[in-house]
């Protein structure tokens, strides 16, 4: 799909990951729709891309739903999403605590998987009602991790919430595919971002020894650069895609 003169929505648009797609996707000259948190520096990205700023919870479901539907109207319709709003907690299954917290649980599931899903299914809902341009109506593009694949000790919540997100990509790839919608899941490794800023270079350098080259945090840009390769080539559809410099992550 051709960038340029599309509309696109990208959640999480206010930091880390998806600014720099907002920022990449405004540069190739699409109209752009920045969701994220009230408070968050939404407003003032939205601004320095002549984009629309929209508050948006992703845990809110009826609030996002709202929200996409405030964004899509000053849009003027809807070919692009780029999700990658989330989070996660440290918390072991079993711990000298006792059992995993259930409602955390529960919580990290909501945010990341149903969160997800949920601005899915309304994303498609928009890009059904395009005309077809080479028989394409829309792309949504989600964020997963690598460590949907080799989750660390603690992080049991996380990664099936982004197990359940690269799962869902060949599943709902098939469910549209006869909209002319793609939906392709992206697993970054550790990305320089505002949740990674507490690193210093001196703590993140172990963390980073399982990757074969470049040993470093992944740049924000490197994701946007990937996001709109997914978007220009209608092959890349119904998958999870790896971004992490060939990381492989041991169990702590």
């Amino acid at each position: 799909m051709q960038v340029s003169g599309k509309s696109a929505i990208v959640v999480g648009g206010a930091s880390g990951m998806g600014r720099a797609t907002a920022e990449a996707l405004a540069a190739a000259g699409a109209r752009v729709a920045v969701l994220d948190r009230p408070g968050s520096d939404g407003p003032a990205v939205a601004r320095e891309l002549d984009a629309t700023f929209v508050a948006c919870d992703v845990a809110d479901f009826a609030g996002a739903e709202q929200a996409i539907a405030t964004a899509v109207e000053a849009l003027g319709g809807l070919h692009i999403a780029v999700n990658t709003a989330g989070g996660g907690i440290a918390m072991r299954t079993l711990s000298r605590n006792g059992p995993h917290d259930l409602d955390a649980y529960r919580s990290v599931i909501d945010l990341n998987l149903v969160g997800t899903f949920n601005l899915n299914r309304l994303q498609a809902s928009h890009m059904a009602e395009n005309m077809p341009d080479d028989d394409e109506r829309g792309v949504i593009v989600n964020t997963s991790s690598i460590a949907a694949f080799e989750g660390q000790i603690g992080q049991v919540a996380y990664s099936a919430a982004k197990a359940g997100i690269a799962g869902m990509a060949l599943v709902m790839a098939r469910d549209l595919g006869s909209l002319g919608i793609r939906v392709v899941a992206i697993a970054p490794s550790l990305f320089a971002t505002g949740a990674t800023a507490k690193f210093s270079a001196e703590a993140a350098k172990p963390m980073l020894a399982g990757a074969a080259f470049p040993q470093r945090m992944g740049r924000p840009s490197e994701y946007a650069k990937l996001a709109l390769a997914i978007i220009d080539n209608p092959m890349l559809n119904g998958q999870c895609l790896r971004l992490d410099a060939g990381q492989r992550f041991g169990p702590r």
